[in-house]
């Protein structure tokens, strides 16, 4: 196949996903995941910084999501209802496909601390991006970073439960639920 082929990137992370969990991350380099794909490491570098972003790629995706879903939130909508729209906004992103995908990153970032470390730069990132769409509809700067916060927290949970889940639910339905959770676990504090 080309190394041009539209679907280079999708290759790529399908292949580096089979070898980190084949190999473990440490022990694949980015020459094997080029091979795996069909491309040259050269395809590599145009897609992915380094081989932890095929890991991480997507939060980019997701933090915009998240703001944009936010951000076209009714006006008077509250702070839970602003997060579900961030919920319901990536489920473009949160498809089928990627439930599986996610379930090999779960295994990969669990067993290595230097990928765990961007995990956590990333998570921040969408945190971010998250507060500054809730200051950006009037929300002061402590209740954005707690909306950010528990947004985290149950889009985490709804990771979890999405992953682990036998059935068809789409990702919004796993969010808004560990939403809930969270708000009444948080009333009994």
């Amino acid at each position: 196949m080309s190394r041009w082929a539209p679907d280079a990137r999708e290759r790529l992370e399908a292949a580096a996903l089979d070898l980190f969990t084949e190999n473990g991350y440490e022990e694949t380099t980015v020459a094997q995941i080029a091979d795996r794909a069909g491309l040259n490491r050269a395809t590599f570098f145009r897609h992915f910084a380094d081989k932890r972003e095929v890991l991480f790629g997507g939060e980019d995706v997701l933090a915009e999501l998240f703001a944009d879903g936010i951000r076209a939130a009714s006006p008077d909508a509250t702070l839970i209802e602003c997060l579900q729209a961030a919920f319901a906004a990536a489920e473009v992103a949160m498809t089928p496909q990627q439930r599986g995908k996610a379930a090999k990153r779960v295994l990969v970032v669990a067993a290595n601390s230097e990928v765990q470390e961007r995990g956590l730069l990333k998570h921040a990132r969408i945190a971010r991006s998250i507060s500054a769409a809730l200051r950006d509809r009037g929300a002061d700067e402590l209740t954005a970073r707690l909306g950010a916060e528990v947004g985290m927290l149950a889009f985490s949970v709804a990771v979890e439960r999405w992953m682990r889940s036998d059935h068809a639910e789409p990702f919004p339905v796993h969010a808004a639920a560990a939403l809930t959770d969270l708000k009444a676990r948080a009333a009994e504090l």
